[in-house]
C-alpha cells in the first residue's frame, strides 16, 4: 500500500469513499476544525468535512479515533500547526452541541 501524501499546505484531509459518517472524528476534536455537512448521497444524509483548517493544532486525534482510517493529518515536520485558542474550543463545544453539525449550514 503506497503512503498518502498530504494535499498541498492542508492539515487534515478525508477520504469520504472510506468515510461511513459515524462522526466519531467531530466528538474528539477539540479545536472545531471538522464537522458534518449535508449530503444527499451519503447513506446517512451528512458527510464529514474540514471546516476551519487553519485551526488545526495537529492533536491527531481525529485520525487515531477513525475506525475507517479515512481521516489524516498532516506531518508536523511538515506543516504548521495552530495554537488551541478559546475561540477553537468555543467552536468545538458549539459543534457538538449542534449534533455534531457545521455551524451556519
Amino acid at each position: 500500500m503506497a503512503i498518502m501524501e498530504a494535499p498541498a499546505n492542508t492539515p487534515v484531509w478525508i477520504d469520504t469513499v472510506r468515510c461511513k459518517a459515524c462522526d466519531v472524528c467531530v466528538s474528539v476534536c477539540p479545536a472545531g476544525v471538522i464537522a458534518m455537512v449535508p449530503e444527499p448521497t451519503s447513506t446517512l444524509g451528512a458527510m464529514i468535512s474540514v471546516q476551519n483548517p487553519e485551526s488545526c493544532i495537529g492533536c491527531n486525534d481525529c485520525e487515531l479515533q477513525c475506525p475507517d482510517f479515512a481521516i489524516y493529518v498532516a506531518d508536523k515536520k511538515e506543516y504548521k500547526f495552530a495554537k488551541l485558542t478559546d475561540e477553537a474550543k468555543e467552536r468545538s463545544e458549539a459543534i457538538i452541541k449542534n449534533n455534531y453539525r457545521a455551524l451556519g449550514v
